[in-house]
């Protein structure tokens, strides 16, 4: 996408590029919106996946195929003015209010990127009781504090002090 390609030209050139297509689940939206989705006829357990302008969700080993539309209308009624963390974490919750898993969730993560080339967040929770809860917390704590971070990157003079030693 970053050369050109829509998203559903660049989801055709990974499924013809990838290894085990037919294992693979994936989603992808471009600058304009367009978005495609990929489940390979192999992926885990009952599988769906949801589509729309700006969004695209999709999930293997679901309770119901009704868990990506639940996690795509959550973020769509969501506030705009809020973090994008914060919302696609709330709409990760609406996903497991709708039934979630077949099986106990364990994992979630979740990766937001900016205007910078490196993620803004990048936060991930692995072999927990209640993840989702878990990676909220840590969002908690990371998001007033992840805006400074890239203006010590980009503009050391600007970035506030946390009081750390060697910034008295």
């Amino acid at each position: 996408m970053e050369a050109g390609a829509s998203a559903e030209q660049a989801r055709d050139i990974i499924i013809s590029r990838c290894t085990y297509p037919a294992y693979r689940q994936m989603t992808l939206i471009d600058q304009e919106g367009r978005t495609a989705v990929w489940s390979g006829e192999k992926a885990l357990g009952l599988n769906a996946q949801f589509e729309g302008v700006d969004v695209a969700c999709a999930g293997n080993l679901l309770a119901t195929k009704a868990v990506p539309q639940a996690i795509a209308d959550s973020f769509a009624q969501s506030d705009p003015q809020q973090e994008l963390g914060l919302r696609v974490i709330q709409a990760m919750q609406a996903g497991i209010a709708a039934g979630g898993e077949a099986g106990p969730v364990k994992s979630a993560g979740l990766l937001v990127v900016d205007t910078q080339k490196w993620p803004l967040a990048d936060l991930r929770v692995d072999w927990d009781e209640d993840p989702i809860t878990r990676l909220n917390t840590l969002w908690d704590v990371w998001a007033p504090q992840m805006h400074d971070y890239v203006t010590r990157c980009l503009n050391p003079d600007a970035a506030p002090s946390y009081g750390v030693p060697g910034d008295e």
